[in-house]
């Protein structure tokens, strides 16, 4: 099996090879087991990360040696300052090259690091190169049943949520059969009416609507406790998708910002996530699928 891969370049001197070694340490790299016999010397630096690529077609365009690095700017600032303690000032840009666009989506910069060795650092311009490959909902509802919970109390919000709720998912391609509205008095009994909706296995979501505000009343944080606390159980006890539009504002003004006026509409945003997280339900259970076969 392949354990690594081992890249080795010949150091004219014994002096450059101190050099490089001491450039290699400063920009970071683990230091390997090195040797030494009667005949030469070797230094090691270890990446977490090795690649080998052939090309034919063309003679490739970059270094032999390239090295991916974050914060090129950086590591290029620290060549030059250790290209600065044996060059001149002036022939710094014939050794150590700009840190330029190329045509795969990064910066490079280059450095002669001897007469036989040259050397790119490159980073790559998209912020998730390297990463795992994650699961993504799509935002398409097609195919997908949801329930809308809202309430009467406050409808001069909970109509707004509602309204951006549809909006969003009728953008998004779910058909009018495809959705079912309740409505419920207030938002103590959204719960409820989710649990019993989920439990009917006829929905792929639940999208729940509802708006408390501070006001004078004192039980309010009790309330919305228990609001969330019976939301987000019959989710996990159901294993249907509830999205949770329920606002908690401290004043009238407030809730409308959020219901559309400044801030957005929850009840969209609320939609959006319930159809993303269908999308993904159904591509983790694919997957899960597969994986039996």
């Amino acid at each position: 099996m392949i354990k690594g891969i081992t890249h080795v370049s010949a150091i004219a001197s014994g002096a450059e090879f101190d050099r490089i070694s001491s450039l290699f340490s400063a920009l970071g790299f683990e230091q390997g087991k090195g040797w030494q016999d009667a005949q030469g010397r070797g230094a090691a630096f270890l990446a977490p990360i090795g690649n080998l690529e052939f090309v034919t077609g063309r003679e490739p365009a970059v270094p032999t040696v390239l090295i991916e690095v974050t914060q090129l700017d950086h590591i290029r600032a620290l060549v030059e300052k250790w290209l600065l303690a044996s060059y001149r000032t002036e022939e710094i840009p014939d050794i150590l090259s700009a840190a330029e666009l190329t045509h795969w989506n990064s910066r490079l910069f280059t450095v002669q690091i001897t007469t036989e060795l040259r050397i790119g650092f490159w980073q790559s311009e998209n912020p998730l190169h390297g990463q795992p490959e994650a699961v993504e909902g799509d935002l398409s509802a097609a195919n997908m049943r949801f329930a809308v919970v809202t309430t009467r109390w406050n409808t001069v919000i909970t109509d707004r949520l509602l309204q951006g709720s549809l909006d969003a998912l009728h953008r998004s391609g779910a058909a009018r059969k495809d959705i079912e509205i309740v409505r419920v008095p207030g938002a103590w009994e959204v719960p409820s009416a989710a649990r019993t909706l989920a439990e009917s296995k006829r929905f792929d979501a639940i999208i729940t609507l509802g708006c408390l505000l501070r006001g004078e009343t004192a039980h309010y944080e009790a309330i919305y406790n228990e609001v969330a606390r019976g939301i987000g159980q019959s989710q996990q006890e159901t294993g249907i998708p509830h999205a949770f539009g329920v606002l908690t504002c401290e004043t009238l003004e407030q809730a409308l910002d959020r219901a559309g006026l400044k801030a957005g509409n929850k009840g969209f945003e609320a939609a959006s996530a319930a159809i993303e997280m269908v999308s993904i339900q159904r591509k983790l259970a694919a997957q899960n699928s597969q994986v039996k076969k």
